[in-house]
């Protein structure tokens, strides 16, 4: 059995439930060329109708969290940020401010560590490491000349650049663009990048007070899922690098890893801990990095997703919750061709179930959606919320075609997932 709870939700990415079973979702503020707009929090009643407790923030909005009577809002804008808005009082609160933004991917979801500790991901700047034209297209950020990533960790650097048009040049004029760099800046080889916090493609984490940030791991390009399993796991999706811009990577899956601290995860040179200059990504040319030595080895994966599903936020079937108590299930938000690849068929665009007894991949009996971005199980485990983006797709001149107020929410029930 599944059914329709709320439509018409403006392109959200979210969902939280408080401790009384509230249901909240948050908006994410994406305008997609139409006309400005900003992030919401709404609180969803059982008849579909809705409230909005805050807005405002910093689109794009992408993870919202309830722990101790509050809501933690992550905000993606310039600069990053993360929100605790009080369900009881109504008061908002910056928690933490200041973090990276204005690139290719941005402060994404937080959850809730076994601590009581606030764990949240950092999606890089760049898709590779350069900043190149491809930024350019991409319908959330629309700019080349935005920010280069910070590393974690010290980093030295190959040398690598990029030669490609000036965008501000109608006589043919050349940009030289290094690895880490702002675009139109070239880097030498041996040149030194400080590790820095806060910095980009990472997961970090703090008190719930903002206090005590500290990076957990680095390498993870855009580590857009984050969830603790049952034994206390934190488990990430990474979604890998794109066919575009300056240092396109062929082929590369999205990837599920368990998150240790202390790791590196590989990005820019390694994707699910296979080099780059492997041949299955084509030919990006050489490393960035050239103290990989220097570096913990790259992780590897517990799993990879299909080319081009991009696998976004999941959680966990809790036990108890017929058979497949214990597995994940995972929303697909499916392939952006031919911005962030080569055309061809679609893929994605559904639920998926994941047996982590041999991290296989399993079809869902699901609700005709869209574009499946997030899924939250009750904790009785009676039904799993799903939250559907809304219509939005890539045309062959690489524009973006979404619809605003097409995205939903619908309450799912286990008995009726099966493929």
């Amino acid at each position: 059995m599944m059914r329709q709870v709320a439509a018409h939700l403006d392109f959200p990415t979210s969902i939280a439930l408080d401790s009384q079973g509230g249901v909240y979702v948050a908006e994410s503020g994406l305008s997609f060329a139409g006309p400005p707009s900003v992030g919401r929090i709404l609180r969803i009643a059982p008849d579909g109708s809705r409230v909005c407790l805050l807005d405002g923030l910093r689109a794009p909005v992408n993870g919202v969290v309830f722990h101790q009577d509050s809501l933690f809002i992550s905000e993606g804008g310039y600069p990053g940020r993360i929100t605790r808005l009080s369900l009881s009082s109504g008061e908002a609160t910056s928690v933490l401010d200041g973090l990276p933004g204005f690139g290719n991917y941005h402060t994404n979801m937080a959850v809730i560590g076994p601590e009581g500790k606030l764990y949240f991901s950092q999606g890089s700047m760049t898709n590779s490491g350069i900043i190149g034209l491809d930024s350019n297209d991409l319908g959330w950020l629309r700019k080349i000349e935005h920010n280069c990533d910070i590393p974690a960790y010290d980093l030295v650097l190959t040398g690598v650049n990029a030669e490609t048009p000036d965008p501000a040049s109608d006589n043919g004029h050349k940009v030289i663009t290094g690895s880490f760099a702002p675009f139109g800046k070239a880097v030498r080889p041996g040149e030194r990048v400080a590790g820095r916090v806060p910095c980009t493609s990472a997961v970090m984490r703090c008190n719930p007070d903002g206090s005590g940030l500290e990076v957990v791991a680095w390498g993870l390009r855009n580590a857009f899922g984050l969830r603790f399993s049952p034994d206390g796991r934190l488990l990430a999706i990474d979604q890998g690098a794109d066919d575009r811009g300056s240092r396109p990577i062929l082929n590369c899956p999205d990837f599920l890893f368990e998150v240790h601290s202390g790791a590196w995860y590989g990005w820019p040179d390694f994707m699910g801990g296979v080099p780059v200059t492997d041949a299955r990504f084509g030919d990006c040319g050489r490393f960035l990095l050239a103290n990989h030595s220097d570096l913990p080895a790259p992780e590897r994966p517990l799993m990879e997703f299909e080319v081009n599903a991009c696998a976004t936020k999941f959680d966990f079937v809790p036990q108890g919750a017929g058979r497949y108590g214990g597995h994940m299930i995972v929303a697909l938000f499916g392939d952006e061709r031919p911005l962030t690849a080569r055309p061809g068929p679609r893929v994605g665009r559904r639920l998926a179930r994941i047996d982590p007894a041999d991290w296989s991949l399993h079809p869902v009996s699901a609700p005709p959606l869209y574009r499946p971005i997030d899924v939250l199980f009750a904790p009785a485990g009676d039904a799993a919320w799903v939250l559907d983006f809304g219509e939005f797709e890539i045309t062959p001149e690489k524009k973006v075609q979404a619809r605003r107020r097409s995205g939903s929410l619908w309450k799912v029930f286990p008995d009726s997932m099966e493929a």
